[in-house]
């Protein structure tokens, strides 16, 4: 990992998973203090044809409030804002979250492609950008755009995901500006608060 001087001021995180990302979000999410002061905005695949009870599920696991995402809602700081099953789920310019229905992107909606690229518009260089284990390309596209669009971009260790193909993806566009087990990205997020605070 880089020095910690070398680490930008973020103003949010988002995170993206697949396959095994319920495990890995508890962990990574899990080793964050109340209090902790950026938002997160996460996307999972899940089946669409049922009601997600992921909010629910975290916020019982999490010393931080979960939130599932509301179309025109506001992104409050320390929050974790989880997609709803169906909608993509962006950010807009004005930094608040907006749901819809496109088409699916790499046969996902919500797609983390869709949220990463507008993240990375919103933010520019003050986002971070977090993918995961999961069984598809989602997010690899994302991830080089926060990365052109200034922000820092990490990616799960693939031989420490669950699932290797959505990290190996992401390894194969870009070169992100770390590679870390989940208790090495909890560590960074944790010192990228820091900064903030």
């Amino acid at each position: 990992m880089n020095d910690v001087v070398d680490l930008p001021r973020v103003e949010a995180i988002v995170i993206g998973a697949s396959a095994g990302g319920v495990e890995a979000l508890l962990s990574l999410l899990g080793a964050l203090r109340k209090g902790f002061v950026l938002p997160i905005i996460v996307v999972l695949h899940l089946p669409e044809e049922r009601r997600s009870q992921l909010a629910e599920v975290f916020a019982r696991r999490l010393l931080l409030p979960v939130e599932e995402a509301l179309d025109k809602q506001n992104i409050v700081a320390g929050t974790v804002y989880f997609a709803t099953p169906g909608y993509h789920l962006s950010v807009e310019l004005d930094r608040s979250l907006s749901l819809s229905l496109e088409d699916r992107v790499h046969y996902s909606r919500p797609s983390i492609d869709y949220l990463f690229e507008s993240a990375a518009d919103a933010y520019r260089d003050t986002l971070a950008a977090v993918l995961l284990t999961g069984a598809n390309h989602d997010g690899a596209r994302g991830l080089a755009q926060v990365k052109r669009r200034g922000g820092l971009t990490i990616v799960q260790d693939p031989q420490e995901a669950q699932v290797a193909t959505m990290p190996l993806a992401a390894l194969n566009v870009h070169q992100p500006d770390h590679v870390l087990p989940i208790h090495g990205i909890g560590r960074l997020l944790v010192e990228l608060e820091r900064i903030a605070c």
